[in-house]
């Protein structure tokens, strides 16, 4: 039997073979079979048609938390074929409006923590009253047909170095390819119990719901606060795979809860969205002696992740690398890999670029297309993507990522832009910066990704300007930037240091924030 090749698919496929003897969801004490999550979210895919006024909706904003409206509602926004642009209620409302603008949003589905949003756009709000109610009506005859593999699935918005956030399309055949590759991967069935550890804009959240209901596992969905005690959360829900960013082993680490044997429900552990330090994975494989640990890579661009590093059950065959975390592995078999040193021209070392199934067809705005993809002619010779012509199958994704062939597997090295990643957000500083610089009295802006004492790392920004303040700046971020892009500190200075060229000092820079703190 051949895979699904829509998203909505995939779960409808374990809902005829799982009906109501299995768990697909459950959240608090909440708990729904496939089947039970099925209905509901056929009921409410009817009500969002009904929104429409009887019309099929191209694109749905899901504005919702932790909770059961959340996870229909992003099924049911699938089953009417829309596209899903999920949204936080927890950003700044400014945010949300630009990008509900920025995705053409037809119709808002929210819980009740959504309720009061103002958008400018239907908002169908289904909390627990409304979901209780749906369930004693009679199912809805939805007639609308599948969406075709090339449609768009879900759009993700992540940080944009002008300033505004970017929107990421990814296709049905995308995640279709990802899934056919990464689903069988981790022995999942019926009494698998997986951890919904990322929240809905972030596209982790995508690998955790479609691998648990590809296969018939429970995905269970911790709140926010247990997130910051994993072992507990770990054992009070009896998980049996875990994904998550490799900072929650930071968090367990200094509650000094990650003692040996500490997890043993855990068969898989999954890390992604930031480079595991090795130390870490260490102290976390002594924890959960009995579970796998693998490493994932790969930007939204590429449909979450797009290689992956099984580390060997023994520690003393772990590889040892130079930066001192754990490679990132090897490319899925349906892409193509590349690496591209300074003077572009394929190397062991340099720029990653990737093609294949899981590149997402561009960006929802064409102009931030220009530079990220590049072809290889027959000589060899690059040649950078400028927006002239459409794109092709051909064109590589540039993911700005510097890494190493050793051994056959890729090592991460960094960057080759100002991008960063905390806690497995991807952040572009420039984004932060061109928001500081449009306040009144700023003359310019750095922010810098500096490393905390825990070893973590954590965002400040250094401003020149005679007449500015810093709590004021950091009351104007906190209105239009998400609480993981605000800085933990805003520090002014008359004039930020340079270089003999003229140019801001960022080492310099980073010595006198120390000093200051």
């Amino acid at each position: 039997m051949s895979d699904p090749q829509t998203a909505y698919a995939w779960f409808a496929r374990s809902a005829v073979t799982f009906g109501h003897d299995c768990t697909a969801l459950e959240l608090g004490e909440e708990r729904l079979t496939y089947g039970e999550l099925r209905d509901l979210a056929e009921r409410l895919a009817g009500r969002l048609v009904e929104a429409n006024g009887g019309e099929t909706p191209r694109r749905v904003g899901l504005l919702a938390g932790r909770s059961v409206t959340a996870y229909a509602g992003y099924l049911a926004i699938l089953r009417t074929g829309a596209a899903i642009v999920p949204l936080n209620p927890e950003h700044p409302p400014a945010r949300t409006a630009h990008i509900a603008k920025a995705a053409g949003l037809e119709l808002v589905l929210a819980d009740t923590s959504g309720a009061g949003a103002d958008l400018g756009i239907p908002l169908l709000v289904a909390g627990p009253e409304e979901l209780a109610a749906l369930a004693t009506e009679p199912p809805p005859e939805l007639s609308h047909p599948e969406p075709d593999p090339d449609d768009v699935a879900y759009i993700i918005f992540t940080s944009g170095s002008t300033g505004t956030p970017k929107g990421v399309p990814v296709l049905h055949r995308n995640i279709s390819a990802y899934l056919s590759h990464v689903a069988p991967r981790y022995d999942v069935g019926p009494g698998s119990r997986l951890s919904g550890t990322f929240d809905l804009t972030f596209d982790g959240s995508v690998h955790d719901l479609f691998v648990a209901w590809a296969s018939g596992g429970t995905l269970v969905v911790p709140m926010r606060g247990q997130l910051l005690s994993p072992v507990r959360t770990i054992n009070a829900l009896q998980l049996t795979h875990w994904f998550s960013v490799p900072s929650l082993i930071t968090f367990a680490s200094r509650l000094g809860t990650l003692a040996p044997h500490s997890m043993p429900t855990l068969r898989w552990s999954v890390f992604g969205g930031e480079p595991l330090p090795r130390a870490a994975a260490q102290e976390w494989q002594a924890a959960a002696p009995d579970s796998t640990l693998e490493v994932l890579y790969g930007p939204t661009e590429l449909t979450i992740s797009c290689t992956a590093y099984r580390l060997p059950r023994s520690t003393a065959d772990w590889p040892s690398t130079a930066n001192g975390t754990v490679p990132i592995g090897t490319c899925y078999p349906t892409l193509d890999l590349l690496l591209l040193d300074e003077s572009g021209r394929p190397a062991a070392t340099g720029e990653l670029c990737i093609r294949g199934m899981q590149r997402f067809p561009g960006y929802l705005e064409p102009e931030n297309n220009a530079g990220r993809f590049l072809t290889l002619d027959d000589s060899g010779t690059v040649h950078h993507y400028t927006g002239a012509t459409p794109l092709t199958d051909q064109h590589w994704y540039r993911t700005g990522d510097r890494a190493t062939m050793r051994d056959g597997h890729l090592v991460h090295l960094g960057r080759t832009d100002h991008q960063v990643k905390i806690r497995g957000h991807r952040i572009e500083l420039g984004e932060i910066e061109a928001m500081l610089r449009e306040q009144p009295g700023v003359r310019d802006a750095i922010v810098l990704a500096i490393q905390a004492p825990d070893g973590e790392a954590e965002l400040e920004a250094a401003v020149s300007g005679s007449e500015c303040a810093g709590q004021q700046l950091y009351s104007a971020l906190g209105e239009r930037l998400p609480p993981y892009m605000l800085p933990r500190r805003i520090v002014v200075f008359e004039q930020l240091p340079l270089n003999p060229n003229g140019k801001i000092d960022r080492h310099a820079l980073v010595t006198e924030l120390g000093r200051r703190r």
